[in-house]
């Protein structure tokens, strides 16, 4: 079969916040980058503006990637291009931890990594040989990981359409706790890129902030240490502004990586805290003991070495009750960190967590679009469905009330000399303003 053309289309989450959109279509990006230079190749975000599906058309191959919350409009925009005579790919996290919810609906289901089927995929689709799964859980080393090309980064704009630019720097996590989804899509071995392939694509992509995508790259620090300090002389090279990624709380037991991450422009550790209740141990994968003065001395350390922490909270586990919100608020309130994240447990498909709600029976029946990580989709434990959210909501009031907000920030800001006060500004309050508006996102359906 000719083809006209592949389109990759991210389906409508965030919209547009002061003009951009939050963060740019990474996944995107690359498979784009993996299409033939002989052949036509478009990125349609549906959070930059409303794309014309009436132009789709028999010779185009439609690739979507959706998480399990946006799953339900990667529908619509399947049937409709299905409709038009394209065929449709559907990949990404929910494919992945739920095919058979997606074969419903889609030509061809992608299980797990995308780089080595979707180039497949393109073959198959021009030989008129496509099958209807294509599995890639081999967890590759990254290596050889295809380059951003610069037909993408011209087409997409990155630094004028998107507030913050991702990058991936490692894959996989070895932890596992049973409400995450990162091994079930990343694999549990932790697969490092090349340091020389990093800087060459943060060169390239003329990026001078960006947010890791690593599930836990502050792992690192323990396992793969002389690779943390490769990267990050190497990064402190480069005129960065600054850069964040997602952590645990042992990082604060490594003062000289502490030290060399501040030189290479880290700006942020978003720590998964996860609780302060010390008998949710068991569903946190070794990860925390939930310990609210082993938190405070973490971060009072990472400080010290002059970089921020976000902590991330998460409530609902089945040792949680309303006492429970009301504790965690006498600790964020009294605790040094810079922003907060707090969501609600969520059953994510393939969980164990969510296989144990099965058997016991205390699943909801609510759309996909509720696995937001801010509603419950599930019956707690120690208390009601409706007490649940209701403590929610109480918490969430009073760690994003713009008094607080604006104390984090203020706070966080004092940190930072005069002198560099001003460039860390946005990023000062821009984290706890996104989780408010993340938040808010419940009251939209």
């Amino acid at each position: 079969m000719n083809i006209r053309r592949v389109v990759l289309i991210r389906p409508f989450r965030d919209g547009r916040v002061w003009g951009r959109v939050p963060g740019s279509p990474y996944t995107l990006m690359r498979l784009a980058s993996l299409v033939p230079a002989d052949i036509p190749v478009e990125i349609w975000d549906e959070n930059v503006g409303k794309p014309d599906y009436s132009t789709l058309g028999p010779e185009d191959l439609v690739g979507i990637s959706s998480m399990t919350l946006t799953i339900e409009r990667a529908e619509e925009i399947a049937r409709l291009a299905r409709r038009q005579g394209a065929t449709v790919v559907v990949g990404g996290v929910h494919a992945t931890l739920s095919p058979e919810h997606v074969a419903t609906f889609a030509d061809v289901v992608v299980i797990g990594e995308g780089y080595n089927t979707w180039p497949q995929i393109i073959e198959d689709f021009a030989n008129d040989t496509l099958k209807p799964m294509y599995v890639d859980e081999e967890w590759k080393t990254l290596d050889d990981l295809a380059p951003i090309s610069q037909r993408v980064l011209d087409m997409v704009q990155e630094n004028r359409r998107y507030w913050t630019p991702y990058l991936e720097i490692t894959r996989g996590c070895p932890r596992n706790c049973t409400f995450c989804t990162a091994i079930r899509v990343s694999g549990r071995v932790m697969r490092l890129r090349p340091v020389e392939q990093v800087v060459e694509e943060i060169q390239r992509r003329r990026i001078k902030r960006f947010f890791l995508t690593d599930d836990n790259f502050g792992l690192n620090f323990r396992i793969a240490p002389e690779y943390c300090e490769e990267l990050f002389r190497a990064l402190a090279k480069l005129p960065l502004h600054g850069w964040t990624c997602q952590s645990e709380l042992i990082v604060a037991d490594y003062p000289d990586l502490l030290k060399l991450a501040r030189e290479a422009h880290l700006d942020k550790f978003f720590i998964g805290f996860e609780s302060v209740n010390p008998g949710n141990r068991r569903e946190l994968g070794g990860k925390s003991r939930g310990q609210a003065e082993q938190i405070r001395e973490v971060v009072r350390k990472i400080h010290a070495a002059g970089i921020s922490v976000v902590g991330l909270f998460v409530l609902g586990f089945d040792h949680d009750t309303v006492e429970t919100f009301h504790a965690m608020w006498d600790f964020i309130r009294t605790s040094e960190l810079d922003s907060v994240s707090i969501t609600v447990l969520t059953p994510f498909p393939s969980t164990p967590f969510r296989t144990l709600l099965e058997q016991e029976g205390r699943l909801l029946d609510v759309p996909w679009r509720y696995y937001d990580t801010a509603h419950v989709t599930f019956i707690p434990k120690q208390m009601t469905v409706e007490e649940l959210r209701q403590a929610y909501d109480w918490l969430c009031r009073r760690v994003y009330s713009p008094s607080q907000i604006a104390r984090r920030g203020l706070r966080s800001l004092r940190r930072h000399p005069i002198t560099r006060a001003y460039k860390k500004a946005f990023g000062a309050f821009s984290t706890d303003y996104g989780y408010r508006r993340a938040y808010s996102w419940r009251y939209a359906y």
